[in-house]
């Protein structure tokens, strides 16, 4: 099932995306020294733009991380026997999480991962065929699109999708001369193809109490 947009929507919207690039923090500011396991220090003389910078880079980290835990896991698993057991007691992840972030690093050869965008939005094209992924992806990084933004559009690709399946839908009936001939006089009489009184009829038949259907 092709679900891939024909054309780019119009409304772009920017959330969730990382820095194409890596930004290079001041010497004098060392996360490696700044941190700890549950705080971060920031001396109070912090220029706003080095603020900015720092936020970057541990949005990267954590995004990272994401795919650092995948990649362990897909090693393991060649590695080692009851890797899952094991990777739980290290970090206290549940096993379908851990299954999450395993999955999609197996989707996603590092050479296909897009820098510019979270594990998220990998996640969320994960399931797709290979070339639907890049598609997606292409799209999502071309007009700046969130991880919500990026699941929206999947979304009304797959209504359009069933709808447009929905129009191409055939019925075949097997139904005598007599009752054809006074299915299309019942629909003359209400000046509207066969199809449509068949549709009216059907539509009216499902919405009416199933006691009062004659």
């Amino acid at each position: 099932m092709d679900r891939r947009p024909a054309a780019a929507p119009p409304q772009q919207v920017g959330a969730e995306r990382l820095p194409a690039s890596d930004d290079q923090l001041p010497a004098a500011i060392d996360l490696a020294t700044s941190t700890r396991r549950t705080r971060l220090d920031l001396p109070d003389a912090l220029p706003l733009e080095t603020w900015c910078q720092i936020g970057s880079q541990i949005l990267r980290l954590s995004d990272s991380s994401s795919w650092w835990i995948g990649d362990w896991l897909v090693f393991g698993q060649e590695k080692y026997r009851d890797r899952y057991k094991r990777a739980m007691a290290e970090t206290r992840l549940d096993y379908q999480t851990l299954r999450n972030y395993a999955w999609v690093a197996r989707c996603f050869a590092p050479s296909r991962r897009r820098p510019a965008l979270t594990f998220q939005h990998h996640m969320e094209v994960a399931a797709l065929p290979e070339e639907e992924q890049d598609h997606w992806l292409d799209f999502a990084q071309r007009m700046h699109w969130s991880r919500n933004e990026l699941r929206k559009q999947l979304r009304a690709s797959v209504e359009n999708h069933h709808e447009s399946e929905a129009e191409s839908v055939r019925l075949q009936l097997q139904i005598s001369p007599e009752r054809m001939e006074r299915w299309e006089t019942a629909a003359a009489q209400h000046n509207c193809t066969l199809a449509e009184w068949m549709a009216r009829v059907l539509d009216r038949a499902v919405t009416t109490p199933s006691d009062s259907v004659a």
